[in-house]
C-alpha cells in the first residue's frame, strides 16, 4: 500500500485535478494499491480564514467571500462529474455542506468573536469539500473511491488551530476503516476531531502529517509526499537561482531542515 498526498496547488484547478487522477489511473493500471489524501483546493484555507476574520469584525464582505467558495466548488463540480445523476447527488450534498457554512459564519457574524475552536471548524470546510468532489470526478473516470472524513479516524486534544494526535485511538481507527473494503480511499488531510467529537486541526501543513498517521497506521509500503516542486533543493529556488534537487536525505537530516523552517516538510510528519 503506497499512501499519495496532493497539497492544494496541485488540486488547483479542474485541469489539475485531471491530471492527479490521470496520475492515480497510472498506479491503478500498475496494480499498486493506494490511498490518497488532498488538500482544500490551493487559496481556499486562506479564503476561509478571511471569512471568518471579516464576520467576527462584522463586516458583511464574509458574503462575498463565501459566494466565491461557492462558486468555485459549484463550477468545479460541473467540470470534473459528468454523469448527470451522481452530478444532482454531489450538487446536493456540496450545498447542504457549503449551507451550513454560511450559517456558522452568519452566527460568528451576530456575536463578532471566532474563537479557536470555530475557526478549526470553518477551516474543515475546505478539505471536506475539495475530497467529496475529487471522490466523484476519480469515481467517473472509473477510479472507485470512498470518501473518508478524517474527523472519524484522527483523534486528538483539544488544543485547536494545533492538535496533538492520540496515536493510539488513532491507529486503532485507521486500521479498522481501511479493513472495511477494497475501494481506494479519499482522505481528508488537515483536520481531526477530538474524542468528544469537536472538529479539530493539524496545523498549517497537516495534509502531510495526515498522510504520514495513514501511512504509519497500516504499516504503509511507502508515503508520497506531491507537489509542484521536484524534490528537495539545496535552497529555495525563487531566491537563489543555482539551487539543485537533493538526490538522498536521510530522517534525521530531514527532520533539522524542517525544524530549521524548511517548508517543503512540516516538522510532525
Amino acid at each position: 500500500m503506497h499512501v499519495l498526498k496532493f497539497g492544494g496547488s496541485s488540486v488547483g484547478s479542474p485541469e489539475r485535478i485531471k491530471s492527479v487522477i490521470d496520475i492515480l489511473d497510472g498506479y491503478q493500471k500498475k496494480k499498486i494499491e493506494f490511498t490518497v489524501v488532498f488538500s482544500a483546493f490551493s487559496g481556499v484555507t486562506d479564503s476561509l480564514i478571511r471569512m471568518a476574520q471579516a464576520a467576527a469584525k462584522g463586516d458583511d464582505q464574509y458574503l462575498d467571500l463565501w459566494s466565491a467558495f461557492h462558486k468555485r466548488h459549484l463550477d468545479t463540480i460541473q467540470a470534473l462529474v459528468p454523469d448527470a445523476t451522481a452530478k444532482t447527488a454531489i450538487l446536493k450534498s456540496f450545498s447542504e455542506m457549503s449551507g451550513t457554512l454560511k450559517n456558522l459564519l452568519q452566527g460568528t457574524f451576530l456575536v463578532m468573536e471566532a474563537s479557536p475552536r470555530t475557526m478549526d471548524y470553518v477551516l474543515s470546510f475546505g478539505e471536506r469539500a475539495s475530497c467529496m468532489i475529487i471522490k466523484e470526478a476519480m469515481n467517473a473516470h472509473g477510479l472507485v473511491a470512498e470518501y473518508i472524513d478524517a474527523r472519524e479516524i484522527i483523534k486528538t486534544d483539544k488544543n485547536f488551530g494545533s492538535a496533538r494526535v492520540d496515536f493510539n485511538l488513532t491507529y486503532k481507527l485507521i486500521r479498522s476503516a481501511f479493513k472495511s473494503n477494497k475501494k481506494i480511499k479519499v482522505v481528508t488531510g488537515f483536520i481531526s476531531s477530538a474524542k468528544g467529537g469537536l472538529t479539530t486541526t493539524l496545523g498549517r501543513g497537516g495534509s502531510d502529517y495526515t498522510a504520514s498517521l495513514l501511512a504509519a497506521g497500516i504499516h504503509a509500503d511507502a508515503i508520497e509526499i506531491w507537489t509542484d516542486v521536484d524534490g528537495v533543493l539545496t535552497a529555495d529556488p525563487r531566491l537563489v537561482k543555482n539551487a539543485f534537487t537533493i538526490p538522498k536525505l536521510s530522517y534525521i537530516e530531514a527532520m533539522e531542515m524542517s525544524h530549521f523552517g524548511a517548508k517543503v516538510i512540516y516538522p510532525p510528519t
